[in-house]
C-alpha cells in the first residue's frame, strides 16, 4: 500500500513540476534540460565552434541544449556534438551518437577513433548507473562512473577544458571530489535549482587541467 501511495505522490509531483511543464512547452526531452542551462549559465561555459561529449546522453535533453547553443545561421551547428548512451536515443539534428556501454573498452575506442585526435572543450556526463539500494556497492558504482567520466576528460580535454559530472552525496563522495581536485585547478559543486530537493545528486564542475595531467 505504502508503495502505491508513494508512486501516486511521485505522479503528481510530476505533473505539477514547473520544470517538466516548461520542458514540454520547449520540447525538451527531460526536464534535466534545465540543470545543464543553469550550470552552463553559473559557469559561462559553452562557445560557438566547441567541440562537446555527451555522456550517458539519452534521451537527449542535454544534447538538444547544446544543440541549441552552438546553432549557428540555418540551425547549423558550429562545433561538434558527439554523444553516447547505453540506450537507444531519437535522433538530434547533428548530434552524432553512438550507442554503448562508456564502461566497455571497445566502446571508448570506438568513441577516441570518433574523435580522430582532436581535442574536447567541454565534456558533459549524466551518466547514473543502476542502483541496487545496497548503499555500499551503489556508492561504489557511482564513484567508478565518475572517476570513468574524468579518466576519459583528463586525455581529451583541451588544457582549459571543463568536465561537469552528476555525483550523489554520500559514501565516496568526498573521494571523487578529492581525485577531481588532483587533476584539475577549479573544482566546484553545484546543486541546480531543478534538480529535486530530495535528491542527494549534485554535479561537479570541474575546470583547467592542471600541467602533466593534460
Amino acid at each position: 500500500m505504502a508503495k502505491k501511495k508513494f508512486s501516486k505522490n511521485w505522479v503528481h509531483q510530476h505533473i505539477n513540476d514547473p520544470y517538466v511543464k516548461q520542458a514540454q512547452q520547449k520540447g525538451y526531452r527531460a526536464r534535466a534540460a534545465f540543470k545543464l542551462i543553469e550550470l552552463l549559465d553559473a559557469e559561462k561555459l559553452l562557445q560557438k565552434g566547441d567541440i562537446v561529449v555527451d555522456l550517458g546522453s539519452a534521451p537527449g535533453s542535454w544534447s538538444q541544449v547544446v544543440r541549441e547553443r552552438l546553432a549557428g545561421p540555418g540551425g547549423v551547428i558550429d562545433g561538434r556534438i558527439i554523444a553516447l548512451d547505453l540506450l537507444p536515443m531519437e535522433p538530434v539534428a547533428g548530434v552524432e551518437f553512438m550507442q554503448g556501454d562508456f564502461r566497455d573498452d571497445a566502446v571508448l575506442e570506438k568513441l577516441e577513433s570518433m574523435l580522430d585526435g582532436q581535442k574536447v572543450d567541454l565534456v558533459i556526463s549524466d551518466m547514473a548507473p543502476n542502483l541496487s539500494g545496497v548503499s555500499a556497492a551503489d556508492s561504489a558504482r557511482i564513484q567508478h562512473v565518475c572517476e570513468l567520466a574524468l579518466e576519459f576528460a583528463r586525455e581529451h580535454l583541451k588544457p582549459d577544458g571543463a568536465l561537469i559530472v552528476k555525483a550523489f552525496h554520500g559514501s565516496g563522495f568526498s573521494q571523487t571530489v578529492e581525485s577531481f581536485k588532483k587533476h584539475f585547478k577549479r573544482v566546484v559543486e553545484r546543486k541546480p535549482k531543478a534538480s529535486r530537493d530530495k535528491s542527494s545528486e549534485t554535479f561537479l564542475v570541474a575546470r583547467g587541467l592542471k600541467a602533466g595531467h593534460e
